[in-house]
């Protein structure tokens, strides 16, 4: 009986310790709020300087990444199109990414094998161990790049229907279509601070010449979105033929925002798929030790009982 009782508590302790874990990794999530002071918080530091280890970094990293750069045009302009979608446009994002894929390939298997040497693993042990951490180190930057891509044009998709409508006002209001960029990207600074850093571009790209229907196609390219493709062929017509782009923009608008939400109602039916494997995996146990717990304590205490 004390033996079940154990086996009970530690599973209980188990249980409950699993699921704080849990719980703490989830919701330590940051809101946006957060996020944006977060994302001040670390433009301020790099301002004022970094440590000697990032100068040390951004120093190497590069030097290293440019033997690895590609030698054929055509596989260039593929990894640079990735870079750009993933929002990194600066001239080195090129070397330096190359240079950080090859340190998360080569890095684990020597510190693998220093462990061997050392004495702290054997060293096939760490030899094996960080050979496949470089493998995870080889695949996972290109996993990074998708995943930052997603994730910014997912950011422009709910952020696109609230600039139109600022959009329209202000052009309902008399501004020119130039000014009335600059509005919605002050506007939306704080709200959608992604959206209005690549409003200053267009404009910055429209203030050098280009028209507002180019510096938007240019704007759809960089981060790879059919939503701003086809608004910019609307401001394209406009300009083009002399429609009305107030009335054009205000459709368009609406069809983003129904986008958006069919998008949100599609989110919320994955969620209950999603949700069963947590359920059937953490959930669910700790029920049945609950529930049939009691149960299998009275139906050994009758088994001892009948010896």
């Amino acid at each position: 009986m004390p033996e079940i009782g154990l086996i009970l508590l530690i599973a209980f302790l188990g249980t409950s310790s699993f699921a704080l874990v849990m719980f703490l990794m989830v919701g330590g999530r940051k809101t946006r709020l957060d996020e944006r002071i977060r994302s001040l918080t670390v433009s301020e530091v790099s301002e004022g300087g970094g440590d000697a280890v990032t100068e040390v970094a951004r120093a190497t990293l590069p030097k290293v990444g440019a033997y690895l750069v590609p030698k054929t045009e055509e596989e260039r302009t593929k990894l640079q199109s990735r870079l750009i979608h993933a929002g990194l446009y600066s001239r080195e994002a090129m070397v330096f990414f190359l240079g950080v894929k090859v340190f998360l390939m080569i890095g684990p298997a020597v510190l693998g094998a220093l462990l061997g040497v050392s004495g702290l693993v054997t060293l096939q042990q760490g030899v094996v161990f960080g050979a496949l951490l470089g493998v995870f180190g080889m695949i996972g930057p290109s996993f990074w790049l998708d995943s930052r891509k997603n994730s910014r044009q997912t950011s422009f998709r709910r952020a696109l229907p609230d600039a139109l409508d600022v959009l329209v006002i202000c052009l309902e209001g008399g501004s020119s279509l130039a000014g009335a960029l600059r509005r919605v990207s002050s506007e939306l600074r704080t709200a959608h601070p992604l959206l209005a850093s690549e409003l200053n571009i267009v404009q910055r790209e429209v203030q050098l010449g280009r028209t507002v229907g180019d510096a938007i196609r240019q704007f759809a390219t960089r981060v790879d979105l059919e939503e701003l493709r086809s608004l910019a062929a609307v401001i394209l017509q406009s300009e083009r033929f002399g429609a009305s782009l107030v009335k054009a923009l205000r459709v368009h608008a609406e069809t983003l925002r129904n986008r958006r939400v069919t998008s949100a109602e599609e989110m919320a039916q994955k969620a209950v798929v999603k949700m069963l494997f947590p359920m059937v995996f953490f959930i669910m146990p700790a029920l049945f030790i609950a529930i049939l717990g009691p149960t299998g304590i009275m139906i050994m205490e009758m088994f001892k009982s009948t010896k």
